[in-house]
């Protein structure tokens, strides 16, 4: 059976409710990640020259490795917005933490559409660059785990991994929109006057989006298993204090079996197109319409690793993805090499295969590893230190490997550790598929 047809016979399934939840967690994780992809794509085109221009003039590869490090500061938040948020939800629900980190995240990407450049206020722009940068960070630290949360909690108890993949597809799907509309941009436009005001407009349009994604939002019914939760009165008076001295081993599992597919990424969000263009000298129009090509191919193989999460468990998907990625991490650089825009783009399709197999079943094994009262913020945490071991500066290690050795492989040989490392941890689990996600107790 089809992906597509497998897709449509679930949701010839759903009720009206299940709907409204599926819609809500990937409209707005993909103005979520909309609003991340678009600040990750400019830092590696614009931002050096704009906002470090002293640096640029004198150092571009210091200025683009500076660049890359702003995307990698905001993971380091990431955590923090975890913990508050995760803790909120834990106390007060997921649905009133989506929309604030909606917000949250939205104000500060339309804010740095507004930002003025180091040529006009000089230090100040880079400093401001880097605190909306932050605010960008905690948001998307509290926002993955309320949305994975709605979805797998609100599951029918066979199709958890289906439901938990919505939530995982607004990744792509956020790339998708975010390099479709540089790309458009950049055509129409022309590189210099992208560079002098149009790389504004991506960042401004956020604010559309976010209205649209709130309104979706508030129309959704609390999760289920909350809802239950709060009727029985067991929400823990210190959640945050029992999930760290009772679960510390599962957050920190869960960031390692995160850690590769995060950087892995990252690389193909933030550094592809930019070492393309800047490094290859490869026209970047071209490069952005690969790039939005292969997130079609990221959200097909994200959707059918949430199938799958179903049908083979989720930690042998979780396997196979892995195993791909540790085989195609290093071979994909020699084609990326040939300057063949075709080959660029089996390259980066090759590595969206092994994301979307890792990345599917992910928010589904995540619920069924932690108990109902810390789930939200277990999850949450598990899922911020894990993209801090892995995406927060993986473009601006990539960027330091080729400026140091000059030979991308040396890349691939990178990721293909870490994926071995998320590969070995997640065979440590036994999968904890179809446990009852009600309970207020839960192993591996």
């Amino acid at each position: 059976m089809s992906i597509e047809m497998s897709a449509r016979s679930r949701s010839a399934e759903l009720s009206d409710e299940e709907r409204k939840v599926l819609t809500a967690t990937l409209v707005g994780t993909t103005i979520e990640w909309y609003d991340f992809f678009v600040y990750a794509q400019a830092a590696g085109l614009v931002f050096g020259a704009l906002f470090f221009a002293p640096m640029n003039a004198n150092n571009p590869l210091l200025a683009q490795i500076v660049s890359f490090a702003t995307l990698g500061l905001s993971f380091l938040f990431r955590p923090l917005g975890a913990i508050v948020c995760g803790h909120l939800g834990d106390r007060f629900g997921r649905k009133n933490m989506l929309v604030v980190t909606l917000l949250l995240m939205g104000a500060a990407t339309a804010l740095v559409g507004l930002l003025p450049t180091y040529a006009q206020i000089g230090a100040w722009a880079p400093a401001l660059l880097i605190l909306l940068r932050i605010l960008q960070g905690f948001s998307a630290g509290g926002e993955w785990g309320g949305a994975a949360l709605m979805a797998v909690e609100s599951a029918p108890r066979d199709k958890r991994s289906f439901f938990g993949s919505f939530p995982q597809i607004g990744t792509p799907l956020g790339m998708i929109l975010a390099t479709g509309v540089l790309w458009v941009l950049t055509t129409t436009l022309g590189k210099q006057a992208m560079i002098e005001w149009g790389w504004r407009i991506p960042f401004l349009l956020s604010i559309l989006l976010i209205v649209v994604g709130i309104v979706i939002r508030r129309t959704v019914e609390e999760s289920p298993v909350f809802k239950a939760m709060q009727r029985r009165h067991k929400e823990s008076s210190a959640p945050l204090r029992e999930l760290m001295r009772n679960h510390a081993k599962e957050i920190f599992r869960t960031a390692l079996i995160f850690m590769a597919n995060n950087a892995a990424g990252y690389i193909l969000i933030a550094f592809l197109i930019s070492y393309g263009a800047n490094t290859l000298k490869m026209p970047s129009d071209q490069l952005l319409l690969v790039g939005t090509l292969a997130a079609v191919s990221w959200f097909v193989f994200t959707l059918l690793g949430g199938i799958l999460g179903d049908k083979i468990g989720r930690v042998r998907c979780f396997q196979i993805g892995y195993g791909l990625m540790v085989l195609w991490a290093v071979p994909m650089w020699f084609l990326i090499d040939s300057k063949n825009l075709l080959l660029f783009f089996v390259s980066a399709v090759g590595l969206t295969i092994a994301l979307g197999l890792s990345y599917g079943p992910q928010a589904a094994l995540y619920a069924e590893l932690f108990p109902a009262k810390v789930r939200y913020s277990g999850v949450s945490i598990g899922y911020a230190l894990g993209a801090i071991f892995g995406g927060a500066f993986a473009p601006m290690i990539a960027q330091w490997i080729i400026g140091t050795y000059g030979e991308s492989w040396r890349v691939g040989v990178y990721i293909a550790v870490l994926a071995l490392i998320s590969l070995i941890t997640v065979s440590t689990i036994k999968d904890p598929q179809g446990v009852d996600l009600n309970v207020n107790d839960a192993g591996t």
